[in-house]
């Protein structure tokens, strides 16, 4: 994982925890209007993937539990795992790309629903993605992967001074590259060819000598209204259209989407599909049905959208109507860490994923409401266009002083916890309870991160081993860690 040169350790910062006057007066307990409706407070936990769906994307009883345990402590708003709007396997996530997957869906909505007492109210994060392969084995790599080329056999035949390579037996050419040491690697294989073989093959958005890619823009507006339809007749309060991170649509936001086909270059070249998919969904799901996006303050990677773009999306986003603007930060492929042969690149192992869930091994800046600045920029520039979208800040926000702070300055209109959630899930009534000082601080250890890297349930360190002598106490498939956390008695 990425880390500062010479990070500095920073403790979870002391806090001062409300009486339950105080905090029922708080702006973060107050009402919010997100569309047609209402918030009870302007409490929030993001998006996050608990790896608990079945390999076909079905809704588990581990599925209801893991909602059901996050809607006992009644936040405002729950938002369902990034769940996938194509019918194509994905291993155990979710997925909502056809109607069998609507039973399992609706009992995950009445859930919450039932075990927050109608307090809660429930979105679903709907996602596309391309193609991400393993690394591959270097010998596999060159026997099944690569496609021979001229160019291929021009380089090689030039290096060995054997003209016998240019129009001969291609297994030959694959032994060379076989044998062959990475400097020779270098210069006979292109940069992607490179990457494929270092990384994993991976698809982007500006591949468009494949059809697929290419035809990306036709297909995803119809493909996203149908997800959201379905997110409807199961019986979710509104969808949260995934723009962030690593995947299609934030790719075609990305400065680095050069496509010639009108979807990029400029930046409203690069919105127009995001807003196009927008407005198909919205034309489906009608206009009293919660529409929201995440999308990146920043991207953190060479050459990718900063500040600036943000702002221009977060404005065009507000201008076309959706509900809410979520944001996030980083969490890209581009500067990922190499994987193990074996083993898929994954987003959030360099700077970009270190921005996105940063630990309390940081800079100066330490860890803490890290792109609340960011998200105050966007929020300004759009409340300056004229829109009062609410915008919702994550990232590294753990107590009530500075969730508070955020809302009284005007930073942001919506707090969101995911990792201190995970780790207290009853957060929000024990504080408006006046009983924060029974919060389960999170650490920021990104224990939780490293399990979400390796594919397994994801458990909380402060409570995965805690009490299991428990009657009852479900246990994840290693069978060390209990999945869920003890239930608060209040």
């Amino acid at each position: 994982m990425w880390k500062f040169p010479n990070p500095i350790k920073h403790p979870i910062p002391e806090t001062r925890w409300p009486a339950a006057a105080e905090a029922e007066r708080s702006l973060l307990f107050q009402p919010i209007e997100i569309g047609k409706l209402t918030l009870e407070s302007r409490t929030w936990v993001p998006a996050m993937v608990p790896w608990r769906a079945t390999e076909d994307g079905f809704v588990t009883q581990e599925n209801l539990d893991w909602y059901r345990r996050f809607a006992e402590g009644r936040p405002a708003a729950i938002v369902v795992e990034a769940t996938g709007v194509r019918d194509i396997a994905s291993g155990p996530l979710l997925r909502i790309g056809d109607d069998r997957f609507l039973p399992g869906l609706r009992k995950l909505a009445e859930t919450v629903r039932e075990a927050s007492d109608g307090h809660t109210k429930l979105f679903i994060q709907i996602i596309d993605f391309l193609a991400v392969k393993r690394r591959p084995d270097p010998a596999k790599y060159f026997e099944k992967f690569l496609k021979i080329s001229q160019r291929h056999r021009e380089k090689i035949a030039a290096l060995a001074k054997d003209p016998g390579y240019l129009n001969g037996d291609e297994d030959r050419a694959r032994a060379f590259l076989k044998i062959a040491p990475d400097e020779v690697l270098e210069h006979i294989l292109d940069p992607r060819e490179l990457e494929s073989l270092r990384f994993g093959y991976r698809e982007r958005v500006t591949d468009t000598q494949l059809a697929h890619v290419r035809e990306l823009p036709q297909v995803l507006p119809g493909i996203f209204a149908d997800a959201s339809q379905r997110a409807r007749e199961a019986g979710f309060d509104g969808v949260e259209l995934h723009y962030a991170h690593a995947y299609t649509m934030a790719g075609f936001l990305s400065a680095l989407n050069d496509r010639d086909d009108g979807y990029g270059g400029p930046r409203e070249n690069r919105a127009r599909l995001p807003l196009e998919v927008y407005r198909a969904v919205r034309e489906r799901v009608g206009d009293d049905y919660v529409v929201g996006v995440r999308f990146l303050a920043d991207e953190v990677i060479s050459g990718g959208n900063r500040i600036g773009d943000a702002v221009y999306f977060g404005v065009e986003f507000a201008k076309a109507g959706f509900d809410y603007l979520s944001l996030s930060k980083g969490g890209k492929f581009e500067d990922a860490e190499q994987p193990k042969v074996g083993q898929a690149v994954y987003p959030y192992t360099g700077q970009s994923g270190y921005e996105c869930m940063p630990t309390t091994l940081s800079d100066k800046r330490g860890p803490f409401g890290r792109s609340v600045s960011l998200v105050a920029e966007i929020k300004r520039a759009v409340n300056a266009a004229g829109f009062t979208t609410p915008i919702v800040a994550t990232g590294g926000i753990t107590t009530f002083e500075q969730a508070e702070a955020i809302l009284r300055d005007g930073d942001a209109d919506v707090i969101g916890m995911a990792r201190q959630a995970l780790a207290d899930p009853d957060w929000f009534r024990k504080v408006l309870l006046g009983r924060g000082d029974e919060v389960r601080r999170c650490t920021y250890t990104n224990y939780c991160e490293a399990l979400d890297q390796a594919h397994k349930q994801v458990t909380c360190k402060l409570w995965d081993r805690k009490e299991l002598e428990e009657t009852g106490v479900s246990m994840a498939i290693d069978g060390r860690r209990r999945l869920l956390p003890p239930e608060w008695k209040d």
